[in-house]
């Protein structure tokens, strides 16, 4: 099964045990700090990912990170539940799939916006209300230039 897969399969089980106690937000706002702080500091990733160093010792590592942290209970057997079946390299891409159902269930909407020349705030604020009209939905926009 694809890593794609298999992230979006975890997201949506977190996702769902957040759902029932009306926390996936707050479960969203803490694999964002975890996977931020992953992504930030290499010598953790290659620790906890690299099987050179037994699964004891790795799993000691994300013990005292997480004893350093704020994160509740269910994000941390989450990750410790990762880190046993060896896809704590994963939560990038689990992050990002728990992100868009936390968007779905909040009805929000993505529109990649592509102008040629900067937009005046004006317009794109006047281009977000057409949007949130036509879909009846918050939109997240994002803009890039292509000058092309």
């Amino acid at each position: 099964m694809s890593n794609w897969r298999l992230s979006k399969r975890y997201a949506k089980a977190l996702f769902s045990l957040g759902r029932e106690g009306d926390s996936f937000n707050k479960h969203g706002q803490e694999l964002e700090e975890f996977a931020s702080f992953y992504r930030e500091n290499a010598e953790f990733r290659q620790a906890v990912t690299n099987p050179v160093f037994s699964m004891e010792d790795r799993k000691k590592l994300l013990q005292a990170v997480l004893n350093l942290s704020d994160f509740s209970v269910l994000i941390g057997n989450f990750l410790r539940l990762l880190l046993e079946k060896n896809r704590i390299g994963s939560i990038e891409a689990i992050t990002a799939h728990y992100s868009r159902l936390i968007d779905e269930a909040s009805n929000i909407a993505h529109a990649e916006i592509v102008t040629s020349r900067p937009l005046k705030q004006r317009t794109l604020d006047d281009v977000v209300r057409s949007f949130e009209g036509l879909t009846s939905k918050k939109i997240k926009p994002h803009v890039r230039e292509n000058p092309e």
